[in-house]
């Protein structure tokens, strides 16, 4: 018998949809606070839930041999001072089409001139402004990883080119041009939009920098679904202030929430959501528990298992 601590703000509705799964060999115990969880979870081999809860239980779980994840991004269980003698899997696969929604949402959006139109209406102005359309244009994938896999896809779909900015990988037949480090800049000239989808790493830390936003074409708008991390924020202030970037559309934040001083709510050109682009469906989330916890009772490799050294 095996016993899953589930450790997340929605560990009711999570424990709910694991029972129904009617795991006859599986025992467990939910809780959204990590103190509960330190008391009731001390026998648990597996755990389930929100890296940001679960790295402060991680010391009171000496049996504990698999974690999965219900994040893309782990960073707070990749903490060097934390242990690492166990499996860690994160989220893959349930993201992409919400992404997708969300990117070509604003995309359609500038193209189409939809806020410009309600401007107008809102000021009784009849505009016949022509929209612009997504067919020609030109798309940069920052990360071509399981979501941008998916921006691809739909990218084709509206008749777009694109390119993919990687380490190393070239998998995706929907990207056109793949570049690979340290050929960011010439990624970035031409590009009509540039998708930031990059994990939190050392060397993803400000790829979005000053030269990189240089090289993009005033027209472009730049979208971060990614992490904060990986954009400049200064920089890119000083850009859409200066006018020497069209727009930014922006989900994620180096501080979050965005405190209501920062210079972002008062810059031109900009776009912000609350990190809401692609919220976790605990129906999805589960399905990629299930499938894994078959294949550890199976004794086959996880799927989506995590390396601590390289971050994803």
């Amino acid at each position: 018998m095996h016993k899953l601590l589930i450790l997340s703000s929605q560990a009711d509705e999570y424990l709910r949809l694991i029972q129904e799964a009617q795991l006859n060999d599986l025992a467990c115990a939910a809780t959204s606070s990590p103190e509960q969880a330190i008391l009731r979870g001390r026998d648990c081999d597996l755990a389930f839930g929100e890296p940001s809860l679960l790295c402060h239980v991680l010391p009171h779980l000496p049996g504990l041999r698999w974690v999965q994840a219900t994040w893309a991004g782990v960073e707070p269980l990749l903490d060097p001072a934390l242990r690492r003698d166990y499996i860690l899997t994160n989220a893959r696969g349930i993201f992409g089409a919400l992404m997708s929604e969300y990117v070509f949402g604003y995309l359609l959006a500038h193209e189409r001139h939809i806020l410009q139109h309600y401007k107008s209406q809102q000021a009784k102005q009849w505009d016949d402004t022509a929209p612009g359309t997504l067919r020609g244009k030109q798309i940069g994938l920052l990360g071509v990883g399981s979501i941008g896999v998916e921006l691809a896809r739909t990218a084709k779909h509206f008749g777009m080119r694109v390119r993919g900015y990687t380490l190393a990988s070239e998998t995706c037949p929907e990207v056109d041009t793949y570049f690979h480090p340290p050929d960011k800049l010439a990624f970035a000239a031409g590009l009509d939009y540039l998708v930031c989808v990059l994990p939190q790493l050392g060397a993803t830390r400000q790829i979005v920098d000053e030269q990189l936003l240089a090289a993009l074409p005033a027209h472009a708008l730049v979208i971060n679904v990614g992490r904060g991390s990986v954009l400049d924020e200064s920089a890119l202030v000083d850009a859409l202030q200066s006018g020497r970037l069209a727009g930014a559309v922006l989900d994620v934040f180096m501080e979050e929430p965005l405190p209501p001083e920062h210079i972002f709510w008062r810059t031109p050109n900009l776009l912000i959501s609350s990190h809401t682009a692609a919220p976790t469906v605990p129906a999805d989330m589960v399905g990629v528990f299930l499938v894994n916890y078959r294949r550890w009772l199976r004794g086959e490799a996880l799927r989506y298992r995590v390396d601590f050294e390289l971050g994803y």
